[in-house]
């Protein structure tokens, strides 16, 4: 199961919500291979939800995956300098890859969102972070072989344990 779960290919870049318009501003499309961003009005909620989905199509049974957040102010790391952040979640497929999505919303406003004239809720900008298959495994593997070992030799010495107290009673 595991050399299945790290051997398939990560997906495609997401694609993203159904109501998005892709920003064209320069500093949204300089890296589009691993960075992306996108107006929309659909919530937070439906946002990552979304990207779940999309994560999880690549594999044929469903794969664990959990969430981080990041303060706000790690999207300037995270995701590029100068970017406005009001949410920085990431799902994670644990030792596979992970994908950012920053929410910027209006606060105020002077920060109202619009593009070309429309306004929106809402700007993400997407990050993922795929993992080539041969360093996933290298790195994962001998992991996974280690903590199989210790957990076998920690069940042989658990029911030695257990036949010696009941052959006491």
């Amino acid at each position: 199961m595991a050399c299945g779960y790290l051997g398939f290919p990560s997906p495609a870049f997401p694609k993203p919500p159904s109501d998005s318009v892709q920003s064209l501003e320069e500093a949204d499309v300089e890296d589009a291979h691993e960075r992306r961003a996108y107006f929309t009005n659909f919530s937070r909620e439906e946002i990552l939800n979304h990207y779940e989905e999309e994560l999880q199509k690549t594999f044929p049974v469903l794969f664990p995956s959990y969430q981080v957040s990041y303060p706000p102010e790690d999207a300037q790391t995270l995701i590029r300098d100068q970017t406005r952040s009001v949410h920085l979640p990431e799902i994670i497929h644990p030792a596979r890859e992970s994908l950012f999505v920053n929410f910027f919303e209006a606060q105020t406003a002077k920060d109202a969102i619009s593009y070309k004239g429309i306004p929106y809720e809402r700007k993400i900008t997407v990050r993922y972070i795929p993992t080539p298959i041969i360093p996933r495994i290298l790195i994962t593997l001998p992991a996974f072989l280690f903590f199989a070992y210790v957990a076998r030799k920690l069940s042989k010495e658990s029911v030695t344990l257990l036949k010696t107290l009941f052959k006491n009673d």
